[in-house]
């Protein structure tokens, strides 16, 4: 299945939705119209027990149907989840990304936070106030949705966990990361976490160890590398995150950025007001934002 969060003209509050060939499928009127309940929202959606069967008996009712279908011209896609308990990153998790910053290749994952007010979705404004910060930067992600509690889960284990995988662009403040000497300020200014177009679930992906991932800024690709080249896995990050603390349903994974940042090219490259950027993972999507000065 292909999930996101999506609004109409009638309401502005994010609703979860299914994508389909016959439009958009409002799991929520869907699943009460079949009679399974589910949240209108996709971060409660993923902790109801056996969410997946109940949304895939509601994309049927629908289609079967016709009922609680909207044509994908009648509603604007959102972040395709919001609120989440934890946004989790991963810092220097591309073997190449490291060497262009002149870093050691870390023994284990190298994690720092989010936070969810940062989320924003496809088409959002990716926006600053430039006296606050003048080193703003893409980092193209593969991002992991978690689908289920998980604690102490084993590494053959790990991806059951999983509801489904989305883009996300960290957006990095390199000046405040790096005056703080620790990377949250930097990272979690608002709208510096884009997610979208959509969560494709597993079983649509045939390798999520194998998927191509770029950026392009202003139409020109300057990241372009594949998930081939994560030093730690996916798997071996749900593991790693679970010995150390609860991943509840809903909790966001940032696996890593390859290299081509602009902070550590030659000659530096910053993104200003009015730049598109664009990240796209190869079986998900592209994510476009335009970035914005505040004053």
């Amino acid at each position: 299945m292909k999930l996101g969060q999506f609004t109409t003209t009638d309401s502005t509050r994010p609703r979860a939705g299914a994508i389909t060939d016959a439009g958009i499928v409002d799991l929520a009127d869907a699943g009460e119209r079949a009679g399974v309940a589910l949240p209108s929202e996709t971060c409660e959606m993923f902790g109801v027990w056996n969410w997946r069967e109940k949304a895939e008996l509601a994309v049927e009712y629908a289609t079967e149907t016709g009922e609680a279908v909207r044509p994908r011209g009648e509603v604007t896609a959102s972040a395709p989840i919001t609120d989440p308990q934890k946004i989790i990153a991963i810092g220097l998790n591309y073997m190449d990304h490291a060497d262009e910053g002149d870093m050691d290749v870390p023994e284990s994952p190298l994690i720092f936070s989010k936070f969810p007010q940062a989320i924003v979705g496809p088409n959002d404004p990716v926006e600053w106030d430039p006296e606050l910060t003048a080193e703003v930067d893409y980092e193209a992600e593969l991002v992991a949705i978690i689908g289920d509690r998980a604690r102490n889960v084993d590494v053959d284990e790990a991806l059951e966990y999983v509801a489904g995988y989305t883009v996300g662009n960290d957006v990095s403040a390199r000046d405040l990361q790096m005056s703080d000497e620790q990377w949250v300020r930097g990272k979690s200014l608002d709208t510096f976490a884009p997610l979208g177009p959509h969560v494709v679930t597993p079983d649509e992906l045939d390798d999520v160890g194998s998927l191509d991932i770029w950026t392009e800024v202003n139409g020109e690709r300057l990241q372009d590398a594949n998930t081939e080249q994560l030093i730690f896995s996916i798997a071996e990050l749900v593991s790693f995150c679970s010995e150390a603390f609860t991943l509840e349903p809903g909790d966001v994974i940032f696996t890593g950025t390859p290299d081509g940042v602009g902070y550590f090219r030659e000659p530096r490259i910053t993104l200003e007001d009015g730049d598109t950027m664009t990240v796209a993972v190869e079986g998900i999507g592209e994510l476009t934002n335009e970035c914005r000065h505040t004053p």
